[in-house]
């Protein structure tokens, strides 16, 4: 099982800013993606802030996300 720890912004980032830099970790994720890897490469996404609680990420919108 593989997860990823990337930080995608500040408080002092706007929500638009850190929208961008989620996007960007996701689309680099997908590019990265072996071509032997077969059926859904991510499976689940939890959100966070550094020392707080994390909430779960609908997949169903990531992908909807990603292209826009």
């Amino acid at each position: 099982t593989n997860i990823i720890h990337c930080p995608i912004g500040k408080v002092s980032f706007g929500p638009e800013k850190i929208l961008g830099n989620l996007k960007a970790l996701l689309e680099a994720v997908q590019r990265l993606k072996p071509s032997a890897a077969k059926g859904q490469y991510m499976v689940s996404m939890a959100i966070s802030t550094t020392m707080g609680a994390g909430f779960k990420v609908d997949m169903t919108q990531i992908k909807k996300f990603i292209e826009g």
